[in-house]
C-alpha cells in the first residue's frame, strides 16, 4: 500500500539529560508522519477537519529498539496497512542516519463525523487518491 517518509533532526528539547529522546515524543513523530502522508496525497488534515471529519487515534503501540539521540537525523516511514473503511491503520519504521532501526509502531485511527460525533466512512476523496 501507499508509503511516505519524512526526515528531521532531534531537537534538544525532545531529550533528557543524557541526550536520549523521551519516549512520549515518538507519538508526535508518528502524527507528523501521518499528516505528511496525507499531504503527499494532496489532502491536508486541516481541510478534512474543515469538511467535518477528524481522525482520533484509537490504538497506539510502539516497540523501542534503540535510542534516538539529540541531533540525530531520523526518518519516519509510514505505511498504510490496508484500504481504509471506517478505520485507517498505519505501520511505522523509525531509523537513524546510519539506517539502524530505532523503533517500529502501529496506529489505528477512526474517521469521525465532527457534528454527529459518530464514526463515519473514509472520505471518497481519500479513497480516490489511493486508487491512483
Amino acid at each position: 500500500m501507499r508509503t511516505n517518509e519524512i526526515s528531521f533532526r532531534i531537537r534538544y528539547s525532545e531529550t533528557d539529560q543524557m541526550g536520549v529522546v523521551y519516549h512520549g515524543n515518538y507519538a508526535q513523530y508518528l502524527e507528523l508522519a501521518r499528516v505528511e502522508w496525507l499531504r503527499s496525497l494532496g489532502i491536508s488534515y486541516k481541510s478534512m477537519e474543515e469538511g467535518g471529519i477528524m481522525l482520533p487515534v484509537i490504538s497506539l503501540s510502539i516497540k523501542y529498539l534503540k535510542s534516538a539521540l539529540y541531533d540525530d537525523l531520523i526518518t519516519v516511514k509510514v505505511i498504510l496497512k490496508k484500504k481504509p473503511a471506517v478505520r485507517i491503520e498505519f505501520d511505522y519504521e523509525i531509523t537513524n542516519e546510519a539506517g539502524e532501526l530505532l523503533a517500529t509502531a502501529n496506529t489505528v485511527l477512526v474517521f469521525m463525523d465532527m457534528k454527529r460525533k459518530r464514526p463515519t466512512r473514509c472520505p471518497q476523496l481519500l479513497l480516490d487518491k489511493l486508487e491512483y
